[in-house]
C-alpha cells in the first residue's frame, strides 16, 4: 500500500454518530450480514455505548463486533498467559517497598508505602506498553544525577529481578498480543474490515494496533478532533517532543511518522462539518507550538470577523471560586429550562460539587459520569473509620464519629442506640476519659437506667476498644479483623448479618473492592497497622459507585476523557485555571525527565498535550462557556496556559475586531456574574445591637458562686445566659490538657497534700505523680507539668511553712445569704488558715498568673467576697473570725505570690458594695449588659454568638430589653 487508510473527524462534531454514519455509508447496497463481519474497535466503554445506541437508533441492523482496544488480544487467536490482577502486583511491590523503607537509606515517607507501590507498578506497565525492556533502565547513566536517582535505578534493578518469571501485567500480555497481531496480518491480512477509532495513539501498544489496522486492505483508522485546519508548516514543525508534544495535534503527527506519511493522507470520514468553523480556525492559531507562534502575526489578519466568529463564546472571570461555581450553577439551570442539552467539563472535582450543591437548591441533579469516589462513600467512611482505630489510642471523637455513623447499628435497635449515643457523648464531654476503653464504656452503662444499655456497651467496647496496640501482622489477618469489626458495627443488636454495610450501589461496590483484597491478600506480606490502613485506603481509591438515582437528562457533568464520546449543545469548560487544566504533572519518584527521555518513556508534556486535546475538542462546541476563578483559597490564580493564548492572540487583532469580540465574552460573562452575586446576596438586614436583657426579676438567679462574681461584673450576660437561659457551653470533643484542667490537677495535689498534713519535697512530689497518673491522659502534659511542680516545689513548701498559722479548712464549701435580698453567695475557698493571733489567712491558688491588687479591687473580689463569708460565719466548721490576710499564689516554674494585708472594716466595705451590686440586680430596670468590662477586646466570652459580638462593638451603647413580666405573662 502506498497510502495508509487513515481517516479523521474533525473538531466539534459527535464523533460516536459520525463514526456510525460513515459506517453506515460505506456498508450501503451490501447484503445485512456484511456489517455482521465488521469489527470496530475504540478505546472506552463510553464510546462503544455510543457507538452501538447509534446503530441502533438506525433501525433493525445486524451490529458490527464492537470491542475495546484492551480486548484486541483476542483477535490474535494465540493462547495468552492470564495477566496478574493489578491489585496483586501493587501488593508484591508493597512488600519490596517494605524492604526498602525499612533500610532507611531514601527519603520516602512511610505513610506513602501504597502509593509508591502504585506509582512504581504503573512505571512497569508503561515500560511493558512502550516496548522499554528493564535493561535499558539499568544502563542509564546517572552520574551525572543526584544519589537519589542512583539508588532508585538500582532499586528498579532489584524489582525487575525479583518479578522475574512472575505472571505479566495486563500491558505485556496486550502488547504481546498486538504484536503477534500485526505479524500475523502483515502476511495474511483479515478479509472482513476492521476499524479502529476514537484513540489517538499516544501509547506504544495502541500506536502498535494503529500501523496495524491503517495497512490492512480491508482497515480503517478513525482519528478524532484532527484539525484541518492546521497547514502543512505546522504539521512539519512538529518534530520535535521536546518543544511540541504539549500540542494538542501533535499525536497525529506522531502516527503520521510511524505510518511514513504527511497530513494529505488524512481524509474526512464523512463530510459533517463543525458548529463553528471560524471558531475553529481561531482556537487553531492560539494553540500553535510555542516557537512559532509568531505566525500570530503574519496569519492573524487572515482570520474572519472574530466578533461573529466568537458570539457563541461567554467568558466568565469569576472573582472567587464559589461565585464561579454559582454562575456556572445558573447557566445549566437556564438550560434545563430551556430544554437545552448542557455539559459541565472539568477535571476540578471540587469545582464541579460545588456546582451539583447549587443546582440541588432548584432540585436539579446532574447526570455525573464520574460517580462518586467509594472512599467518600458511607461504607467506604465506615471502613476507612475502623481501619483508622489500628494500632491508635481510641479518642472519644473517633469514638463518636463511629457511633453516629449512618451505617453504625444499621440493624434492628438503631433508635436506642442513637439514644445511647447521645448520653454517653454528654458523659465524655463532661466527665471524660479522654482515652475511653472498654472498661469506661462499660462502667458508664452500669449508671444507665436503659434496658438496652448493657448490651450496648458490650458490642461497643468488642468492636471499637482495644486497639492500639496490635502488632506488624500479615495483610490476610489485617483483612480478616477489620471486616468482623465492620460487620459488627453495621449489624448492632442482630445477631446475624451485617446491617446496611453491604445494601445498595455502594455497599455492593464495597463488598466487591474488600473481596479482590481478600483475594490476593496473600500477596501483601507483613505490615504496620499504618501500612494497612494506607493499603486499605489505596484499595478504595480504585472503585467508584454510580448510584442509580433520577437525575436531569439534559444537564451532564463530564471529566475530560467523557467529554471526547459525548455531544451537547451548551459545553461549559471550568476551571480553566493553569495546574488546574491542564493539571501540574504528577511527580515520579522513580526517574526524572532527562532519565525518562533516555529511555524512551512518555515525557510529562504528552499529559498536558492530551489535555489540551480535549480543550480543543470542547471549545469547537455549538455554544461554549469558558470560565476560571480569579483568585483560589490562598491565592491569586494563573489562568490557564490555552485561554491566556486565546485572550493575547485576540487583544492583537484590532483589525479582525478581536479586542471589541473580546470585550463582548466578558460582558456576557459578566452578566451572569451579576446574577450570580445576586442570587447569592443575603438579604440586607441591619446589625445586631449591644444586648441588655432585662428578664423578670423572678427568673434572676438567687444563688452565685465567688467566682462567677467577676464574670458579673464583667460580662453579666453570661451570668443570664447560664442562670436565666440555663445554657451551658458543651465542653470539647476532644479534651486537651488545657488550663483549666491543669488548675483542676494542681488544686486536686495540693489539697491531698495539705489534708494529709503536709510533709517534704519527696511526698509532695508523690502525690503530684499520682494524681497525674490518675487525672492527665497525655505523657507529655504529665511530664511538663509534673517538671513545673517540681521546680516550684521548694518555694512552695517554703511559702507554706511561713504563713504563722495552721491550715483549718481546706475545700470546704460554705454560703452566706445577703440580709434583705433573696439571694445566697456560695464559696469554696482553696485552703483558710488560723493565725497565732486568731485570725484566718486565706490563700487561693493560681495555675496562672494572680490578678494584680487595681484588678481585685474592681473586678477580682472573689478572696474578698471569700473573707466576708469567713467573718460571717459562712462555712460550717469555721468559727466566725477577722481575717487578716489574703494571698494569691501562683503557682508555675515559680512561685507567684499577690498579698494584701487587710485593713479594719475593708471587707465590711467590700461587703457592702457587694450588697448594692445584687441590689441592683434585683430591680427590674438593671440590664444583664454583654461585655460590659472585659480586659481586653480579646478576650473571648462562651456566648460572643449568642450576644452578636462582632455585629456591635464594646464601645456601642447596650439596648436594653424586656424580657416577659413579672407576673410571668
Amino acid at each position: 500500500m502506498t497510502e495508509p487508510n487513515l481517516f479523521a473527524l474533525p473538531l466539534g462534531v459527535d464523533f460516536p454518530a459520525e463514526l456510525v454514519e460513515g459506517l453506515l455509508a460505506r456498508m450501503a447496497g451490501q447484503p445485512p450480514e456484511a456489517l455482521a463481519r465488521v469489527t470496530v474497535i475504540v478505546n472506552t466503554q463510553r464510546m462503544r455505548r455510543r457507538v452501538a445506541e447509534g446503530l441502533q437508533a438506525k433501525g433493525a441492523l445486524l451490529l458490527p463486533r464492537l470491542m475495546l482496544i484492551t480486548e484486541a488480544a483476542t483477535l490474535a487467536g494465540i493462547a495468552l498467559p492470564r495477566p496478574i490482577s493489578s491489585l496483586r502486583r501493587r501488593l508484591e511491590l508493597s512488600v519490596l517497598l517494605d524492604g526498602l523503607l525499612a533500610t532507611g537509606s531514601t527519603q520516602f515517607p512511610r505513610t506513602a508505602l501504597y502509593d509508591l507501590a502504585d506509582s512504581l507498578a504503573a512505571l512497569m506497565e508503561e515500560m511493558q506498553g512502550e516496548g522499554v525492556d528493564p535493561g535499558r533502565i539499568a544502563r542509564l547513566d546517572v552520574a551525572n544525577h543526584s544519589a537519589h536517582w542512583a539508588r532508585t535505578q538500582a532499586f528498579l534493578g532489584i524489582v525487575t529481578e525479583a518479578l522475574r518469571g512472575e505472571a505479566p501485567d495486563a500491558e505485556a500480555v496486550l502488547r504481546r498480543a498486538v504484536t503477534r497481531l500485526a505479524e500475523e496480518w502483515s502476511t495474511s491480512p483479515p478479509a472482513d474490515p476492521v476499524i479502529l477509532a476514537g484513540s489517538t495513539a499516544s501509547r506504544g501498544t495502541t500506536a502498535l494496533l494503529v500501523q496495524a489496522i491503517a495497512r490492512l486492505p480491508n482497515g480503517a483508522v478513525v482519528l478524532p478532533g484532527y484539525d484541518f485546519d492546521t497547514p502543512d508548516p505546522v504539521w512539519a514543525s512538529m518534530d520535535d517532543a521536546l518543544t511540541a508534544e504539549d500540542h494538542p495535534q501533535f499525536r497525529f503527527r506522531r502516527v503520521m511518522d510511524l505510518l511514513e506519511c504527511g497530513p494529505g493522507a488524512i481524509r474526512r470520514w464523512t463530510e459533517a462539518q463543525p458548529p463553528a468553523p471560524d471558531r475553529n480556525r481561531l482556537i487553531s492559531l492560539s494553540l500553535r507550538p510555542a516557537p512559532i507562534t509568531d505566525q500570530w502575526l503574519t496569519e492573524g489578519p487572515g482570520l474572519p470577523d472574530l466578533r461573529p466568529a466568537t458570539e457563541a463564546l461567554i467568558l466568565i472571570e469569576a472573582p472567587s471560586e464559589r461565585a464561579e461555581a454559582i454562575a456556572i450553577a445558573l447557566i445549566l439551570r437556564e438550560a434545563a429550562e430551556t430544554g437545552t442539552r448542557a455539559a459541565l467539563v472539568s477535571p476540578d472535582r471540587n469545582l464541579t460539587r460545588r456546582v451539583t450543591a447549587a443546582l440541588d437548591r432548584w432540585g436539579i441533579r446532574p447526570d455525573d459520569s464520574a460517580g462518586r469516589p467509594l472512599a467518600l462513600s458511607a461504607p467506604g467512611r465506615l471502613m476507612r473509620q475502623v481501619a483508622a482505630l489500628f494500632g491508635q489510642k481510641l479518642t472519644g471523637d473517633a469514638l463518636l464519629a463511629l457511633l453516629k455513623h449512618p451505617l453504625a447499628f444499621s440493624g434492628p435497635g438503631r433508635g436506642p442506640h442513637l439514644i445511647l449515643t447521645r448520653e454517653f457523648e454528654l458523659h465524655l464531654r463532661r466527665h471524660g476519659p479522654a482515652f475511653p476503653t472498654a472498661e469506661s464504656v462499660q462502667s458508664w452503662a452500669d449508671t444507665q437506667t436503659h434496658e438496652r444499655a448493657a448490651d450496648w456497651a458490650r458490642i461497643v467496647a468488642a468492636t471499637l476498644c482495644g486497639h492500639e496496640a496490635i502488632p506488624r501482622l500479615p495483610l490476610e489477618d489485617f483483612v480478616a479483623m477489620h471486616l468482623v469489626l465492620s460487620e459488627a458495627l453495621a449489624r448492632g443488636f442482630a445477631e446475624t448479618g451485617a446491617g446496611a454495610l453491604w445494601e445498595k450501589a455502594a455497599g455492593e461496590e464495597a463488598a466487591k473492592a474488600v473481596a479482590e483484597l481478600q483475594a490476593e491478600a496473600g500477596a501483601g506480606g507483613e505490615m504496620t497497622p499504618a501500612d494497612y490502613a494506607g493499603v486499605f485506603l489505596g484499595v478504595l481509591n480504585r472503585h467508584e459507585v454510580r448510584e442509580t438515582e433520577s437525575v436531569h437528562p439534559g444537564i451532564m457533568i463530564w471529566g475530560t476523557l467523557e467529554a471526547r464520546v459525548q455531544g451537547a449543545d451548551l459545553v461549559v469548560l471550568g476551571g480553566l485555571n493553569d495546574g488546574t487544566w491542564p493539571a501540574q504533572p504528577s511527580p515520579d519518584p522513580w526517574l526524572n525527565r532527562a532519565m525518562r527521555k533516555e529511555a524512551g518513556l512518555l515525557l510529562p508534556e504528552r499529559r498536558i498535550g492530551l489535555s489540551a486535546h480535549d480543550y480543543q475538542q470542547a471549545v469547537a462546541a455549538r455554544r461554549v462557556v469558558l470560565s476560571r476563578a480569579k483568585r483560589g483559597p490562598e491565592a491569586e490564580t494563573v489562568p490557564s496556559r490555552w485561554l491566556n493564548r486565546l485572550v493575547n492572540l485576540m487583544s492583537g487583532l484590532a483589525e479582525r475586531n478581536g479586542p471589541d469580540a473580546l470585550r463582548a465574552m466578558r460582558d456576557r460573562g459578566e452578566g451572569w456574574l451579576r446574577q450570580a452575586q445576586a442570587f447569592d446576596a443575603a438579604p440586607a438586614a441591619a446589625p445586631a445591637r449591644r444586648p441588655s436583657p432585662r428578664p423578670p426579676v423572678a427568673a434572676r438567679p438567687r444563688k452565685l458562686s465567688v467566682t462567677e462574681i467577676r464574670t458579673l461584673i464583667r460580662d453579666p450576660y453570661a451570668i443570664y445566659a447560664r442562670h436565666v437561659l440555663k445554657l451551658k457551653p458543651l465542653d470539647p470533643l476532644r479534651p486537651v490538657a488545657d488550663p483549666r484542667l491543669r488548675g483542676t490537677v494542681l488544686h486536686e495535689i495540693l489539697e491531698i497534700y495539705l489534708r494529709e498534713g503536709g510533709g517534704g519535697r519527696e511526698r509532695l512530689l508523690a502525690i503530684t505523680g499520682e494524681v497525674l497518673a490518675e487525672r492527665v491522659a497525655w505523657p507529655l502534659a504529665r511530664t511538663i507539668w509534673q517538671a513545673r511542680i517540681a521546680k516550684a516545689a521548694d518555694a512552695f513548701l517554703d511559702f507554706s511553712a511561713s504563713t504563722g498559722g495552721q491550715p483549718v479548712l481546706i475545700e470546704e464549701k460554705g454560703a452566706v445569704a445577703l440580709p434583705g435580698l433573696d439571694f445566697t453567695l456560695t464559696g469554696k475557698p482553696d485552703r483558710i488558715d488560723l493565725l497565732q493571733d486568731g485570725r484566718l489567712y486565706l490563700i487561693d491558688y493560681k495555675t496562672g498568673a494572680p490578678p494584680t491588687k487595681a484588678q481585685q479591687k474592681h473586678f477580682d473580689k472573689q478572696l474578698f467576697l471569700t473573707a466576708a463569708m469567713a467573718e460571717a460565719g459562712g462555712f460550717r466548721g469555721l468559727d466566725p473570725g477577722e481575717v487578716a490576710r489574703l494571698s494569691y499564689v501562683g503557682l508555675k516554674a515559680r512561685l507567684d505570690i499577690e498579698t494584701t494585708d487587710l485593713e479594719p472594716g475593708e471587707v465590711a466595705e467590700v461587703w457592702t458594695e457587694f450588697g448594692r451590686l445584687m441590689a441592683s440586680y434585683a430591680r427590674p430596670g438593671q440590664g444583664y449588659t454583654a461585655r460590659r468590662a472585659l480586659e481586653s477586646v480579646r478576650d473571648a466570652s462562651d456566648y460572643d454568638h449568642l450576644s452578636r459580638f462582632g455585629e456591635w462593638d464594646m464601645t456601642d451603647d447596650p439596648v436594653p430589653e424586656e424580657l416577659g413580666s413579672e407576673d410571668g405573662a
